[in-house]
């Protein structure tokens, strides 16, 4: 019996489907596979915590700092995950290049590793709930941090809205015309 002239079996028609419905290798498909989207769209759950909670729970990522009579080590914490991302002088790449591992150089060098590795993970903001004397190695990490772009201040999440509500928050997903106008270049008539 040939190939075309044998009868039509359920599996020779599941594979035929399957055959038709696959995208080709040379398609490329993009999806969003960050878990933080909800977060950086400022929709996604964030715990308040109890009132009486000193410092509180009210964040999405908050930075610990511990330190060593030896090491310094930082890291980003999410609220539900743990620890994300981190820091330390321990680290080999880290503590070839520094003199002392925990001196003064020492912190601001870390600060720029813990800066690059935020910013390369797309978390721009985060809480910080240390307190730092002014002009303490410390504060010089802190400084470190918010000078290569990393923020100590997360935003608000947007309020649920509800239908009979009569004044709605602007989303910050959507772009008005008035936003628009506001950022392009004005033109001056000299």
């Amino acid at each position: 019996m040939s190939r075309s002239a044998r009868p039509l079996t359920s599996a020779r028609v599941l594979h035929k489907i399957k055959e038709l419905t696959t995208p080709e290798a040379s398609a490329k498909f993009v999806f969003n596979r960050n878990p933080r989207n909800l977060e950086r769209l400022r929709i996604a759950y964030k715990p308040g915590g109890y009132h009486l909670e000193k410092p509180g729970r009210s964040y999405w990522h908050t930075l610990e700092i511990n330190t060593s009579g030896r090491y310094v080590s930082a890291e980003v914490k999410h609220f539900e995950n743990g620890t994300i991302l981190s820091a330390s002088t321990q680290e080999w790449a880290i503590k070839q290049q520094l003199y002392k591992t925990n001196d003064t150089a020492a912190f601001v060098n870390l600060g720029r590793v813990l800066a690059h590795r935020c910013l390369q993970s797309g978390i721009t903001e985060m809480t910080c709930n240390v307190e730092a004397v002014p002009g303490s190695k410390l504060q010089k990490l802190l400084q470190t941090l918010k000078d290569n772009g990393v923020s100590f201040e997360e935003p608000a999440r947007l309020p649920n809205t509800q239908p009979w509500d009569a004044k709605r928050q602007e989303k910050p997903w959507e772009v008005t015309e008035q936003d628009l106008e506001t950022t392009a270049p004005q033109k001056s008539d000299k």
